[in-house]
């Protein structure tokens, strides 16, 4: 096992999640259920909006129907708010969803930093900055919520080196803030460019912490060798990404609804499949769910659209044999493996 509790760090292979042979791939559905902010404008502590909580309601009957069980990774304002705590509570009772922890910093408790660009990502702050408002945010879930989150994304992806054992300490099992393939240096974030897709296991002095990426792959016709080409291009936020996927030669695809044609994500679960991933990580954000709060629903039309992606690819999960997974299950599935090293 890896020895440095660090997320940050490549694993090594034998920290490395595997399919065994004959195991099936699965999918997992995550959701960074949030407030409704302004993605343009600047970060601010106050004048944020909870208008898509009702929201929340459509999407985990979505899910229901399909017989999907997301987990919802709340954040401060979503843990305030008595709506969602109803929504989803009721479903949680039920079984029917799961609820983890997503940390916004500039919303979160005790504010004692400077709301800023650098600041927005959690892992940025001072230590025991970081580890207070983990610790409140899981608080807050605990009593609202009654569980005990085991399962933590920081907001925008914002791991910092302390971080695995922040969560090894307060009691946290799993970590999905690696959004691998993507570099967020150039916002004062971190670099995930060549961050596996497989889970894999980081080990610190009190248990270990399982990080589960959320799921890129390139496509194209140089597929994963198109990776560094592809870094190498869009280096500086160019609009080369756009250019280099109208060639074929090399594109990068998220397993996710917002941005991403539905075709394409059938391929890189295609692509996914190939590689025998045994996690695929979809993920989205909450107000998505409402028209006007994201760039990817800015309409009823869109919203339209928006389920529409989930019945494309969950058929074509289903035609492909891959059934929904739940953070209960990959953390047994995971603990299994581990035991048999």
């Amino acid at each position: 096992m890896q020895s440095a509790s660090d997320l940050l760090m490549p694993p090594t292979p034998p920290n490395l999640v595997t399919l065994s042979e004959g195991e099936a791939s699965r999918f997992w559905v995550t959701i960074d259920a949030e407030e409704d902010f302004d993605w343009a404008g600047p970060f601010s502590r106050t004048g944020h909006r909870l208008d898509s909580v009702p929201a929340l309601a459509d999407c985990q009957h979505y899910f229901e129907q399909a017989g999907v069980c997301p987990i919802y990774l709340v954040d401060w304002p979503i843990v305030e708010d008595d709506r969602a705590v109803e929504i989803l509570g009721n479903a949680l009772r039920g079984g029917r969803c799961e609820v983890g922890a997503q940390l916004h910093p500039w919303v979160t408790p005790p504010f004692e930093e400077e709301v800023n660009a650098h600041n927005s990502y959690t892992g940025n702050l001072p230590p025991e900055l970081q580890r207070a408002k983990m610790a409140a945010l899981q608080r807050g879930i605990e009593d609202r919520f009654g569980v005990a989150p085991l399962v933590y994304r920081a907001g925008r992806y914002g791991l910092g080196h302390d971080t695995a054992t922040m969560l090894a300490e307060l009691g946290f099992r799993c970590d999905t803030s690696v959004r691998s393939a993507f570099d967020y240096r150039p916002g004062h974030g971190p670099d995930y460019r060549n961050a596996p897709l497989q889970p894999w296991w980081v080990e610190t002095d009190v248990q270990p912490i399982l990080e589960v990426p959320v799921t890129t792959v390139f496509g194209g016709l140089l597929g994963g060798k198109g990776r560094g080409l592809y870094h190498r291009l869009t280096r500086g936020g160019s609009h080369a990404g756009a250019a280099l996927a109208r060639s074929r030669l090399v594109e990068r695809i998220a397993l996710t609804p917002e941005g991403i044609p539905a075709e394409r994500a059938c391929k890189a679960i295609d692509i996914a499949l190939a590689r025998r991933l045994p996690i695929l990580n979809f993920s989205f954000h909450s107000p998505s769910l409402q028209p006007g709060n994201t760039p990817y629903v800015r309409d009823e039309a869109d919203l339209v659209r928006f389920y529409r992606w989930w019945d494309i690819v969950l058929d074509h999960l289903k035609r492909r044999g891959v059934e929904p997974t739940s953070a209960a299950e990959i953390l047994a599935m995971a603990d299994q493996k581990r035991g048999a090293h």
